[in-house]
This record gives structure tokens, sequence and C-alpha cells, in this order.
């Protein structure tokens, strides 16, 4: 099977399920060919399904962000299949939260390598392709306001997301010669997310209310009082992929409803 090439190509890291399954759909309603890369094959080809039901161009790739062979052999089958990738979009994400006398180092090393070295090592293929390929093509990473502002038992994913902004604007320095732009999309609660849902539990010891009241003292702390909804970041992420931010690299763009600013 030759390569089939497309206008646009958009390799989606955690793009299974929750958020990084309406930004894979999102983004091929967008006119991109999106390869759907997740740690679960099912989900991964059950999004690609989807998208090409709805007649978009879709593959469903399977890696582990965090292990090197699986990442390389992950580009690989993109570039087999498309011949080129002009957006990356890191999703890929886990958090676990606890006090910091009760933080396992286990927790530490396992959200610090979801979130900060499955980034570093999607990022660096990426940018091997892209530069290979002569493409001016675009990274982004979802990142989390905890990277902007310490979180309360949450220092594992506070550091994690803290050392992405970092690495993004490391990224944006080394690859701007190459028309490679690199940014980081800060979210607000994504109330309605899979990992938020999980996360109600710990979330309530650590505010001291009932599980039923956890949403409602985060929508509180927000200005326009309300959660980040997956629109609000497709809608960022469409734009910051896009020709129209041609000038704009390096950044952190916060999507908070005004709570971190």
């Amino acid at each position: 099977m030759g390569v089939k090439t497309m206008s646009k190509v958009a390799l989606i890291v955690g793009g299974g399920r929750s958020l990084g399954a309406f930004l894979s759909k999102h983004l091929a309603k967008e006119g991109y060919a999106v390869a759907v890369g997740d740690l679960n094959k099912e989900n991964a080809e059950n999004v690609a399904a989807e998208i090409v039901a709805d007649g978009g161009e879709a593959i469903a790739v399977v890696a582990n962000a965090c292990k090197e062979d699986e990442v390389t052999a992950m580009f690989q089958t993109v570039i087999a299949k498309y011949g080129r990738i002009d957006l990356l979009l890191y999703n890929a994400g886990v958090a676990r939260s606890s006090k910091i006398t009760e933080f396992s180092l286990v927790d530490f090393k396992f959200i610090c390598d979801v979130n900060l070295n499955g980034y570093f090592l999607c990022a660096r293929e990426a940018a091997r392709v892209m530069i290979e390929k002569e493409t001016a093509g675009s990274i982004i990473v979802i990142n989390s306001k905890s990277g902007r502002v310490g979180s309360k038992h949450n220092s594992g994913y506070s550091a994690s997301k803290f050392g992405a902004v970092g690495l993004t604007q490391s990224l944006a320095l080394d690859l701007a010669e190459h028309h490679i732009r690199v940014n980081s999309m800060m979210l607000g609660n994504l109330l309605d997310s899979d990992m938020f849902e999980s996360l109600i539990p710990q979330y309530a010891v650590k505010l001291g209310v009932s599980e039923d009241q956890v949403k409602q003292v985060y929508i509180d702390k927000v200005p326009l009082k309300r959660g980040c909804r997956f629109q609000d970041v497709a809608n960022v992420v469409t734009f910051y992929a896009s020709e129209k931010a041609e000038y704009l690299t390096g950044q952190s763009v916060n999507i908070t409803g005004g709570q971190v600013m």
C-alpha cells in the first residue's frame, strides 16, 4: 500500500477517550487526517472507526508514550501511512492526589513519566519527522493551570505540568529555525473528564466536603462560573495549530475562565 498524502496530518497521543477522543474527532472535522494514538488499542480503534464512519480519514496507532521504542514505532507507522505530520497533540496525562507526607515515590515517578517524559519523547520524534520532511509543523501539549500555580495534594501533577512549560519554551527555541511552533494549553478543571471524575473522592477529602459538592466548589473558583469544556480546548487548539497562529510559539495559553490569569 502506497503512502497516502493528505493536506494536513495530526497525531493525537492519548486520543482514545475523554478529551483526547473529542479532539481527535474535532480535528478530523477540521480537515486533518488523524492518527489516534493511545495505550489502549480498542479505544484508539473505536475513535478512528467513528471518524471514518463520519466521512473523515483516520488510523489507530497503539503505543505507550513512555517507552522510546514504542514511540518511535508509532511515528514510523504514521509516516508510512500519510508521509508527514503537521500537528503533534500530546494529550496523555495522569494524576494521583494525596498530601505530600503520604505521596509515594512510585506515584510521583509515574506521573512525571507520563506527563513530562512522554511529552519529551513524542515531541522529539515529531521534531525529527517535521525537520526531515521540511514541514512547518505545530507541537501542542495539553497542560493544566497546575503548571502555572501549585496545587494542594497534587505535588506530582503540578511538578510535571510546570516542567512541561519549561520544556515547551525550550523546544520552541530549538525548533524556531525550522519554523516548527511549540505551545502549551493550560486548562482549567475539565469537570466532565474521566480524569476529574476519578479524582472526586480524593478531592472531597482535600476540600473537606461531600463528593457531590466537589464540582460546585471548583465552579465557584472560576470568575466565568463554569468548568472548562472540551469545546473550549478544541477552539484554542484549532487556532494554535493553524497558520493564523504562525507568529505564536513558546506560549502557555490559559484556558481557565479567568481562574488563573
